[in-house]
């Protein structure tokens, strides 16, 4: 069968199993420029390899998958393919997807939703013309729950958002004289250090550039920055704010930095945007994670809280202009709370939006 109409297509219990497989192994994945992406691989109505994105550079989940049925002897001419986003069909950091389930020989693929984004999309079309069965739609409204927020920031052109916040229990991230170095400890530290390491842009207000006077700079973590002997993505370092950027501030330590003379965050991101940056991470201070919350303009929420009380000091989000409980801004989970060192770490993505 050729064709996307969900409608028109019986899945196998065997493929709805797969699907399911497929979108579970893609919650392992970074959130940020990429959206999240799960792929299986059935031979004979049986679930042989599953693979997954891990972030920018890396295999995508088809190459993933297909890399480990390949490795366990698979037959790929009995094989169907399964996976929650639409092939890609171009060549970024890796080559095309597509070409690779061609030339791993695989005829039948099903993809739960199209890819928007028009420079990777065209894999399904690429897949066709070579004589693959290409069918769309299974599960599809679990596969778009899962990149909501990433396939609203595809089609309105705009960067992914993800603002990192630590906090002591009372939701303070300065103490009432102004010291905030340092709320967590170096665990929780070092994790903050590897989210640098994988956005395309950090930015923070001017206030917080006048008070800590922060490099912005990724170092050495505990994760994929320390296991790596390659140099460490430095993302673009921002200012968000109209206070002029001081001529000794120590994000000026190179020209990999930028004045971004605005405190309007979607003009800000329109800006980031026409520079190619495809992720933005919000590091401070509260007046500017608050401007970006009161937008809905924050995608992943990542919250560092260190076993300290403080009772008063500054809070981490100022007024949003909410008056009733229902009025909230709402996130969901990612995965379970993590203990780094003495602290605690919430990963959660804002809510779709209401249409």
């Amino acid at each position: 069968m050729r064709g996307g109409n969900p409608r028109e297509s019986t899945w196998t219990r065997a493929e709805s199993e797969a699907m399911s497989a497929a979108l579970e192994a893609a919650r392992q994945g970074p959130r940020g420029a990429n959206p999240l992406v799960g792929a299986a691989i059935l031979i004979d109505g049986r679930i042989i390899a599953v693979g997954h994105h891990r972030g920018a550079g890396t295999p995508h989940a088809e190459v993933d998958a297909i890399d480990a049925a390949r490795h366990a002897g698979a037959d790929f001419s009995r094989a169907e393919l399964l996976v929650t986003l639409e092939p890609c069909g171009h060549t970024g950091r890796t080559p095309p997807c597509a070409q690779a389930i061609i030339d791993a020989g695989i005829p039948r693929v099903i993809h739960a939703i199209d890819d928007p984004n028009p420079t990777a999309s065209g894999g399904a079309a690429a897949l066709r013309a070579a004589g693959v069965e290409v069918r769309s739609g299974l599960l599809a409204p679990e596969a778009t729950v899962l990149n909501s927020r990433w396939l609203e920031c595809a089609r309105a052109r705009r960067p992914f958002v993800t603002a990192k916040t630590a906090m002591t229990l009372d939701g303070r991230i300065a103490a009432a004289d102004g010291t905030s170095q340092w709320i967590t400890g170096p665990a929780a530290r070092a994790s903050g250090h590897d989210l640098r390491a994988r956005a395309g842009a950090i930015l923070v207000g001017s206030g917080t550039l006048a008070a800590d006077n922060p490099r912005l700079t990724a170092r050495v973590g505990s994760g994929a920055s320390s296991a790596s002997t390659s140099p460490i993505h430095q993302p673009l370092r921002c200012v968000m704010g109209l206070r002029p950027v001081p001529s000794d501030a120590a994000l000026r330590a190179d020209d990999h930095w930028l004045h971004l003379p605005t405190r309007d965050p979607r003009e800000a991101l329109a800006v980031l945007a026409e520079r190619g940056i495809g992720h933005v991470l919000i590091e401070g201070g509260a007046t500017v994670l608050t401007a970006f919350l009161a937008a809905d303009l924050v995608d992943e929420l990542i919250v560092h809280i260190a076993p300290l009380l403080l009772g008063s000091g500054r809070g981490a989000v100022g007024d949003l202009g909410i008056a009733t409980l229902a009025g909230a801004h709402r996130f969901q989970p990612d995965c379970p709370p993590v203990l780094l060192g003495d602290d605690i770490v919430i990963r959660c993505t804002a809510s779709p939006r209401a249409h």
